[in-house]
């Protein structure tokens, strides 16, 4: 596939370098020549130099024979320009970043499409509806929901006292009702990821994914023994676009507090949030967090623009006894260390982005594609179209790699954790986990 990508900033970048392992043929468009120095030695891309909002920087990139083009710089404007013109020039499909969530509401989507802008993304507003989702299931240091919450992907750590540690998998069936509707899919151990079989045995320290409905996660917070708290007060570290998405979902149900150095970017925000209180201050001093409250705060969520100040200041309000840590980080270095280094949850809006892009990159119908912190895998979403031929057999001779595992199946309102005799239908939607190297065969199997 001939993929155009505009902007070889953070997002970019990682798009990037996503796919060229995946064999796509990438063209980098940007105008800064040292950063398109530097992404040649690393990359195997076509870059070219300029501005991806003139025509002329397009047709360098041959856009009209481009599959996709994803105009992802950090300027809304040249996005949007970019896709518009791109489209116009004779590109397949356009997929533009915003920064501002105003832009996603449906009828401005509308007026976008009619300008040749397929898809609008916006790193802040995905980020933030994850954070919401981690606070709203705060038990759990990961919160993935398939089709409006019908299947929820949760992470949580196996301690030495849980129920679970040290049970072989092929006993699954005898922890009786706790355990019905409730697949792992994913165990980290370490920075080894593993598929789980049913002779893998849980050791207490591993980070395990399960897959399982809504209704059932309090009992999985029973069986894994995870310590639970209500969630009710929030502290938000940060005056950034992420941290004003974040404040702006949350402070209608619980109180939250956000601080920040600025003062002009407190005035702004004081304006644009009706039910939180703003601090102007230093938002990783542990003396001013103390001051305002952070003994009594129920989650830390720490999202200024530095990684490691927000790591720092979310150890510093574990070491307060805050009951759930966030951090943004803005680098995969960190993603291997985000279930040891103390703090709950890392979140990465650049990787959140690109798996909401690379959908429109997988071979067959993919509604939706999420990695796990740490874990060097997909969790993709397939539906199955009429012309595919696993509808007409049973799971287990479809002959999926065994580096891939399917989790569940949505087939209207009804939600299965299947077995190997389950049979497909058209319109089911598939969850699977697939490490790296499954990949191609999968998109064989569903497209």
């Amino acid at each position: 596939m001939k993929i155009i990508i505009a902007g070889a900033g953070d997002v970019g970048f990682h798009l990037a370098e996503h796919l060229v392992s995946e064999n796509q043929d990438i063209t980098l468009i940007d105008t800064n020549p040292e950063v398109l120095e530097i992404v040649g030695q690393r990359l195997d891309v076509l870059t070219i130099e300029g501005n991806a909002a003139s025509i002329s920087a397009l047709r360098s990139a041959e856009v009209e024979r481009a599959q996709l083009v994803l105009a992802m710089t950090t300027s809304e404007t040249t996005n949007l320009v970019t896709a518009t013109l791109a489209k116009r020039l004779g590109a397949n499909q356009t997929i533009a970043r915003v920064n501002s969530s105003d832009y996603l509401t449906m009828g401005q989507r509308d007026i976008f499409d009619d300008i040749g802008v397929d898809t609008l993304i916006s790193p802040a507003s995905l980020a933030a509806q994850e954070i919401y989702r981690l606070v709203r299931e705060a038990t759990f240091t990961d919160v993935f929901e398939f089709e409006d919450g019908k299947f929820t992907l949760v992470g949580t750590t196996i301690d030495a006292d849980s129920s679970l540690a040290d049970v072989r998998l092929s006993q699954w069936p005898s922890l009786g009702e706790a355990a019905r509707d409730l697949r792992p899919m994913a165990i980290l151990r370490g920075k080894r990821t593993i598929i789980p079989k049913g002779a893998t045995v849980l050791h207490p320290g591993d980070h395990i994914y399960f897959i399982t409905t809504p209704e059932r996660l309090a009992m999985l917070t029973e069986l894994v023994g995870a310590d639970t708290r209500e969630i009710k007060r929030l502290m938000i570290a940060g005056g950034t676009r992420l941290a004003y998405e974040t404040a702006l979902l949350l402070e209608q149900d619980y109180k939250v507090t956000l601080i920040d150095e600025d003062k002009n970017s407190c005035k702004r925000l004081a304006s644009m949030l009706s039910n939180s209180i703003i601090i102007s201050g230093d938002p990783t001093n542990p003396y001013l967090l103390n001051e305002v409250g952070l003994g009594r705060a129920d989650a830390f969520l720490a999202l200024t623009p530095n990684s490691e100040r927000n790591i720092i200041a979310s150890l510093s309000a574990k070491n307060n006894d805050v009951y759930r840590t966030i951090a943004l980080v803005d680098s995969r270095e960190y993603e291997h260390i985000s279930q040891g280094i103390g703090v709950d949850t890392l979140i990465n809006m650049k990787l959140i982005a690109a798996n909401n892009v690379l959908r429109y990159v997988r071979k067959g119908h993919v509604e939706a594609i999420t990695s796990l912190h740490g874990v060097d895998a997909e969790v993709i979403e397939y539906v199955i179209e009429r012309d595919n031929h696993v509808v007409r057999h049973p799971l287990r001779d479809l002959h999926l790699p065994e580096t891939a595992l399917i989790g569940g199946v949505i087939r209207g309102n009804d939600t299965f954790v299947p077995d190997g005799d389950f049979v497909l239908a058209v319109n089911d939607k598939v969850i699977v986990f697939a490490l790296p190297e499954a990949i191609a065969k999968l998109e064989k199997v569903f497209r």
